[in-house]
């Protein structure tokens, strides 16, 4: 599976602790980050990352593209509801599109454990399905 890791920053922490907890399951897939967050990661858990830029300079826009191509299937975006995004409008043309292509969020730490969860299950696995068939969800 292709995993997208974002979190603002004072979320970043719980998602590196998150992904070194879970480390042998996302070692399993290809993981993409934001600038920041990926470096974060990388260097906690020496997990292979592709990183974009950082959020605020496209790193959601970017992550947002390949959701729109049909080249990701799970995105863990640890969001801070607390402090003002300065780039609020691409969180939410983001979580729009993880929700115009069915793609699952884990917004929290709950939902992230349910669905790394669901991932070792192989409950995911429809979305190979997707990908063979080149299914687009066009609403």
């Amino acid at each position: 599976m292709i995993i997208a890791l974002i979190a603002h920053d004072k979320k970043k922490n719980d998602l590196v602790q998150f992904v070194t907890a879970y480390q042998n399951i996302f070692v399993k897939h290809t993981l993409y980050a934001t600038g920041t967050t990926g470096k974060r990661i990388s260097e906690a858990t020496g997990l292979p990352i592709t990183r974009f830029q950082s959020g605020p300079l496209g790193g959601d826009q970017e992550i947002g593209a390949m959701i729109a191509k049909n080249q990701m299937d799970a995105v863990f975006f640890f969001r801070d509801p607390l402090t003002a995004q300065p780039h609020e409008p691409d969180v939410t043309a983001l979580v729009r599109l993880c929700d115009v292509y069915s793609i699952p969020l884990a917004t929290n730490m709950g939902t992230a454990e349910l669905l790394i969860r669901g991932m070792e299950l192989g409950m995911l696995d429809w979305r190979n399905v997707i990908k063979e068939n080149g299914e687009v969800n066009e609403g």
